[in-house]
């Protein structure tokens, strides 16, 4: 039995458009999405933290901030498309252990970062968004006191080895914030 040559050619063309057009679909194989799925990159590896914690957020009560110091590690997970941030801090008022997991969505092109406190166990709605000239910004919806509120987590580098961390919340869907948390890291080499 004897195939034609026009037959095999067909079959070889659609195999090859069918290839080429799942990959050309693919977003994490953009330019921008590999860049972006890198955008944690930077703080792969151990730092010392320092914090301050507002101790009531968005309450009529005198700002009163609560104030830390210890360590975070960042490691990455599935060939960086995720990491898991382990940070242990501790002061005056006690110790604050959290794990911070952080996915890299490239259909969305966008990170998901979603805390976990140890001392409960629990996960907190996830906050999303990315980098954008240098400054990570990343928000999200969770509630305070059975309120709802809008969460706004920022990630400033003002050099290599040193990073600094900015948590708000708004209780006006938004139009005013109030920075409740408050870390500066710096990088420790081995």
């Amino acid at each position: 039995m004897t195939v034609p040559y026009k037959r095999i050619l067909t079959v070889c063309l659609s195999a090859f458009l069918l290839i080429a057009t799942a990959a050309s679909g693919d977003a994490s194989t953009s330019p921008g999405a590999a860049d972006a799925q890198r955008a944690f990159d930077w703080e792969i590896g151990a730092w010392r933290s320092t914090v301050r914690v507002l101790a009531e957020p968005l309450s009529d009560s005198a700002d009163h901030w609560l104030q830390f110091a210890g360590t975070s590690t960042v490691r990455p997970l599935m060939d960086r498309r995720a990491n898991a941030l382990e940070f242990e801090v501790a002061g005056p008022n006690g110790r604050i252990d959290a794990l911070n997991l952080r996915l890299y969505e490239p259909q969305a092109q966008r990170w998901s970062l979603t805390f976990v406190n140890m001392r409960d166990g629990l996960l907190t709605p996830a906050v999303y968004g990315g980098f954008r000239d240098g400054v990570g910004d990343f928000r999200g919806d969770d509630t305070l006191g059975g309120r709802p509120i809008k969460v706004r987590f920022l990630i400033f580098r003002p050099g290599p080895d040193e990073a600094r961390f900015e948590q708000a919340f708004s209780a006006d869907g938004g139009t005013t914030w109030e920075t409740n948390w408050v870390a500066v890291d710096h990088r420790i080499r081995r």
